[in-house]
């Protein structure tokens, strides 16, 4: 086949079937173009020119690119490319970066034939390009000022400085908007191999015999592996080591992600055409899907240890008496979905075999020192044989918690002695890693005459499927969060974790805090009505302050800004005819009596230059960018001269990134290590290269560790009083305004968040976490049928298009908080808990409906959002 690529005239042998996106970076080498859901073409990764039109290059047979003109991003002139860079980067509309270049190749075939776009217009253009990460609003933005560059307007100048507090420019911001920074599987390495899965074709089968032979024969294949070949350990966990990385011979599986085989080959077609012929002899057994039938007696039993996993009990003062003296009470059953975290990145693992018989392995996970002890104990090696290096993620929002197939990639590359990447595709992906939680929650609420709160009752259960992952600590996290913001003397609140057949549920983005916010919310909404008080109104009388007690009996320190979020969006709310209000509170660490750590190290390299090396996952939230300010700050340097690692090869250990708490934790080891830094030339900044008269060079190769610890928080025990259960807490309050015709117009978001280390990114993450919130209260849902998903590509999941996106106003606190740096505390996930609440109290201030359940998509918010339910995907599509 003959075509022009970027103004060359190329000729290739292309494979019969080959998408333009397979030939593009296989053969060609480019990967600006992404995969993110081939062959579906509905993420927009992959869009590329073709004669000057946008199109999704994985949808796109090869062969249509005959004669025809192809350009990619690397092949925009170079003018172009510099102002995309720039308008992106200032702008923040790239935060993981994995749909970027798809969404810059859209935008320059808009520009072309509309060289003065509107908002509108550019939203509508973006309809075959999602983002999960910001909300599509700075996209606008940046797009907006491309478009004013082109007519000759000045092109907005990204901030350099590095300070704590200003718009310093996203870490490696440029790269990444061009497709230049690569994400795992756009790693190549001499002699790479692909791998390929053989998964179980049902929820719950015995497996009699898998036959490898003719997977074995199939040209190209250098290796195949099931459980006779694991070394160690075949089960692995973040908590429980339960999760089973292949299932044996005789045992029975939990669910359709379950492994059986995994093939390497020398490329993917060929490790995915042998993967389907492993042969699987079973016997099909009924499946457990709902989590009260697995506590009937005689269910199947997913574990041995039987179906219910946890039972989490908060308890304080006598909630029967208060409710029975309640001058109002209310009652509820609240149910919610099981959510797809739908991050554009699909889980992908390089790993390449190192000469002492170890393996160094290339991750996405979101904590590679997790990762490596849990590959480590697969395959039989001691932790020190096995490096893990981050490669920053196309997304995580908690579903990279767990490990994926770094082990699996891992045990291919030992066998067969060569690199291997394996890279799932999108509807493995759905199937394979856990999800947000669906709960069912009973609640009863009781005030007095004047509407102040006296007890809550509640009963939650959690659907946490297949396997642990950190289930127990999710509905955990749910009963402590019950109350929501509130003061409540008297709580009686039960939450219980059960294992079904349906896919694991883990975490996601608010860890449980999202369901019983939407219950909580709903209540107060309830009782306002009955007390004969507005909405804001009930919650100003039962925010939580300063010296109140939370309720798992905490009494809370300084930090509370609360009542200043509530202050922030009252006119607004009042004064708005068709409006919904909630408010949120959201834990900054892991508590519970954890014992967490926040550690960095500072090396200072032979040109003068800094590399810091940190534990978090970067994955779009800004980490590397917030920890590289901190440094900045502390240094008197600029971005330019601190670069940023996470890599095993120094041992940071802190777990997972996870709890909003790297900004926290992270930032707190920094000024510990940049303390230590210029005691070793005398106190002072290092913005001119000098520190107490001696050049930073003078430190070449040395090494500043800096750590905090937080060890005194406890788990939530029932009667005993004033506990620490964390040690910081973030506070919103957001507001949900309808247009005429019950459309989202505008979302409201004030949010306590101690310091703002960076306007831009904190505005990217809340913007984001509405746009995620919106599509939880309204249009998303992981639809199971018999266990097995039925929604299972991204265009059948309801995410929220760009046209969809409302205005956001966000609105920031500073109440300073004395445990975080700066007074700096967690905002990654309360970005999205208040909204579907403020979604629904909107929709029945608007039509009278009380909504219980979500997704609410019988509502008018909801049209045009809710797709159209796909067959069930078979394994041999992907």
């Amino acid at each position: 086949m003959e075509f022009t690529l970027n103004g060359r005239q190329v000729s290739l042998e292309v494979r019969e079937g080959a998408s333009l996106l397979e030939v593009l970076r296989e053969q060609c080498g480019l990967t600006s173009m992404k995969d993110g859901c081939a062959p579906e073409g509905s993420c927009g990764a992959c869009t590329v020119l073709l004669d000057g039109r946008a199109v999704v290059s994985c949808a796109q047979p090869a062969e249509r690119a005959a004669g025809r003109q192809v350009t990619t991003l690397e092949g925009l002139p170079e003018e172009h490319r510099a102002q995309w860079a720039d308008c992106f980067v200032a702008s923040g509309a790239s935060q993981c970066g994995f749909c970027t270049p798809g969404i810059v190749m859209k935008a320059e075939s808009l520009l072309a034939r509309n060289p003065d776009p509107s908002r509108d217009e550019i939203a509508r253009a973006l309809a075959g390009n999602l983002c999960r990460c910001t909300g599509y609003i700075k996209i606008i933005d940046a797009i907006s000022y491309a478009a004013g560059a082109r007519r000759g307007e000045p092109v907005p100048a990204p901030d350099r400085s590095g300070k704590v507090g200003s718009r310093t420019a996203r870490y490696q911001g440029r790269d990444q908007v061009l497709g230049q920074k690569p994400f795992v599987a756009d790693m190549r390495v001499p002699g790479m191999l692909h791998g390929a899965v053989r998964w179980s074709d049902h929820p719950r089968v015995r497996v009699l015999r898998i036959d490898t032979s003719r997977a074995r024969a199939h040209p190209g294949v250098f290796a195949v592996a099931t459980w006779q070949d694991v070394p160690g350990e075949r089960r692995v966990g973040l908590i429980f080591s339960d999760w089973r990385q292949f299932v044996a011979e005789g045992e029975v599986t939990n669910y359709v992600g379950d492994i059986l085989a995994v093939v390497a080959a020398e490329s993917r077609a060929a490790a995915r055409a042998a993967a389907s012929l492993v042969e699987v002899e079973y016997e099909v057994l009924p499946a457990v899907t709902d989590p009260f039938e697995a506590l009937a007696e005689g269910a199947p039993a997913v574990h041995e240890m039987g179906n219910l996993l946890s039972v989490t009990r908060v308890q304080r003062g006598d909630a029967g008496a208060a409710l029975a003296g309640a001058a109002f009470t209310a009652t509820e059953t609240f149910r919610t979905q099981m959510i797809e975290h739908a991050f554009l990145e699909p889980e992908a693992c390089l790993a390449v075999p190192s000469g002492d018989g170890g393996v160094h392995f290339f991750s996405q996970g979101q904590g590679i020192w997790e990762d490596r002890r849990q590959v480590a104990s697969v395959l039989a090696l001691p932790e020190e044989k096995v490096r893990a290096t981050l490669v920053s993620s196309g997304g995580g929002f908690g579903g990279k918690e767990d490990l994926s197939v770094q082990a699996h990639a891992s045990l291919l590359a030992l066998m067969a002695g060569r690199p291997v990447l394996l890279a799932l595709s999108r509807r493995e992906s759905i199937r394979f890693h856990p999800k947000r939680h669906p709960m069912t929650m009973e609640y009863a609420v009781g005030c007095d005459a004047e509407g102040r709160l006296l007890a809550v009752r509640a009963r939650i259960v959690g659907d946490t499927g297949a396997y642990a992952s950190v289930g127990d600590k999710v509905l955990e996290r749910a009963a402590g969060h019950a109350c929501g913001p509130y003061r409540v003397p008297n709580v009686d609140v039960e939450s219980r974790a059960l294992f079904t057949n349906n896919p694991p549920a883990g975490a996601m983005r608010g860890f449980g805090v999202n369901q019983v916010s939407f219950a909580m919310e709903a209540m107060m909404d309830t009782l306002a009505a009955v007390v004969g008080i507005d909405r804001w109104e009930i919650r100003w009388r039962n925010a939580l302050d300063v010296g109140d007690a939370f309720a798992t009996g905490q009494k809370l320190g300084q930090g509370v800004g609360l009542k200043k979020t509530l202050l922030a969006v009252r006119d607004a709310f009042r004064s708005a005819r068709y409006a919904g209000i909630a408010c949120a509170v959201k834990n900054t660490g892991i508590g519970n009596g954890l014992t967490e750590y926040g550690k960095a190290l500072l090396r200072v390299e032979d040109d003068g230059t800094v590399t810091l090396f940190h534990s978090w996952t970067e994955m779009g939230q800004g980490v590397h960018t917030i920890l590289q300010q901190v440094a900045c700050e502390e240094l008197g340097l600029t971005p330019d001269r601190v670069a940023v690692a996470v890599d095993t090869v120094r041992e940071l250990d802190t777990g997972e990134t996870t709890a909003s708490r790297a900004t926290a934790l992270g930032g707190l080891a920094v000024i510990e290590a940049a303390k230590r830094l210029r005691a070793a030339l005398g106190d002072g900044r290092l913005g001119d290269g000098r520190l107490g008269g001696a050049r930073l060079e003078s430190l070449a190769g040395q090494e500043f560790y800096g750590e905090t610890v937080i060890d005194w928080t406890s788990k939530p025990t029932p009667g005993v009083e004033d506990q620490v259960t964390h040690f910081a807490y973030g506070w919103a309050t957001q507001v949900a305004i309808l247009d005429d015709h019950g459309r989202v117009a505008k979302v409201i978001a004030a949010h306590d968040v101690g310091r703002v280390m960076n306007p831009t990114l904190l505005e990217g993450q809340i913007e984001g976490s509405v746009h995620m919130g919106m599509g939880y209260a309204l249009s998303e849902e992981l639809v199971l049928e018999g266990g097995v998903p039925v929604t299972d590509t991204l265009k059948s999941l309801g995410i929220v298009p760009a046209v969809g996106m409302p205005e956001v106003e966000c609105i920031f606190v500073e109440e300073f908080q004395p445990e975080g740096p700066y007074g700096a505390k967690g905002v990654g996930e309360i970005g999205n808990i208040p909204t579907a609440a403020a979604i629904a109290g909107a929709l029945w201030s608007y039509d009278g409906i009380r909504r219980t359940r979500l997704p609410m998509k019988d509502s008018p918010a909801a049209r045009g959002f809710v797709p159209k339910r796909a067959r069930p995907g078979r394994v041999e599509d992907a």
